[in-house]
């Protein structure tokens, strides 16, 4: 089969395309034939050996991704045989994703619901249950001023449509003003670019000062961000895509992270997303797919934030 295989870390040129052996599942495994996997901004940190996963970089060589989609076409031993034809979406636990055929955990297969594209089931399984999980630990309530970064991107896109669906009035953030449209499609009352200098105070007039922020961006703009905040504000602070962590403000209460979620609950939580999109209440935003032998371009546009929503590959 083809695959996308690294040997080093580095810049996205380390992602090249080769014929290796096809994977054969053990005990308790299934074979997935991939029609779509997903790619995160996290696995471009992972590939560069920076970013929270530096201090403990997986083996090499591997293969990259953690989130297909596509057919079962094998079982192994002790995996139950009806599930070979089904359509599903499954982590691969963090490796063997960016590939024709990919090995998954029986047990870690979430079934495609009638009324959602496969194409859309994996653009919402990482995604999807990251996003259910921060607006419920985040405590959304109607009425509440909610501002959330990236709110073009993969997860900020689905935050944006939750907390609107919550009642809460919802300002999208994002860099220039080609997402306006996309933002205010999801639900958001209004939209600011974070690009301008003193986007934050326009937040602050316009709301008084928003309730809860959901800053997945780090760095100036978390900052920036957790100044748009009231006192006595929350804020869901999970991600670092500038590099950097925001460091909380002493008017902000931080929403607890809750720790690692358990194998049962990270599948719930896809389902429940998945159940979402198969009722009209979600939409991932897919911004663009790339072919497998594109993996690198594809990096790259997501390194050089030149990505709307989820980025997908098709082998």
């Amino acid at each position: 089969m083809r695959a996308v295989v690294m040997d080093r870390f580095g810049g996205p040129e380390v992602l090249r395309v080769q014929e290796v052996e096809d994977p054969v599942p053990g005990p308790g495994q299934v074979l997935v034939k991939v029609d779509y996997a997903g790619i995160t901004y996290v696995e471009t940190q992972v590939r560069a050996g920076r970013g929270p996963a530096a201090h403990q970089r997986p083996p090499l060589p591997r293969v990259p991704g953690n989130a297909v989609g596509g057919r079962v076409s094998a079982v192994g031993p002790g995996a139950d045989a009806a599930l070979v034809g089904q359509a599903v979406v499954t982590t691969t636990g963090g490796t063997g994703g960016y590939a024709e055929l990919a090995v998954a955990r029986a047990e870690d297969l979430v079934p495609v619901p009638a009324g959602v594209t496969l194409r859309d089931a994996v653009a919402l399984l990482a995604d999807g249950r990251t996003a259910v999980r921060l607006h419920r630990q985040a405590g959304v309530r109607p009425g509440e001023w909610v501002l959330v970064e990236a709110a073009a991107g993969g997860v900020g896109s689905l935050l944006v449509q939750l907390a609107a669906a919550s009642g809460a009035k919802v300002v999208g953030a994002a860099r220039g003003p080609a997402k306006e449209a996309l933002v205010a499609s999801l639900g958001a009352l209004a939209y600011v670019d974070y690009s301008k200098p003193g986007w934050e105070r326009e937040v602050a007039e316009m709301s008084g000062g928003v309730d809860l922020v959901f800053d997945g961006v780090g760095g100036v703009v978390g900052a920036e961000g957790m100044r748009a905040v009231r006192p006595g504000g929350r804020a869901s602070v999970y991600g670092m895509a500038s590099g950097s962590w925001t460091e909380p403000a002493a008017h902000v209460t931080v929403v607890p992270d809750g720790g690692v979620p358990a194998p049962a609950e990270i599948r719930a939580l896809a389902e429940e997303a998945l159940a979402h999109a198969a009722a009209g209440r979600l939409r991932p935003v897919v911004g663009q797919t790339y072919r497998l032998s594109e993996a690198a371009e594809a990096h790259r546009a997501i390194e050089a934030r030149a990505t709307i929503g989820k980025t997908l590959l098709i082998p």
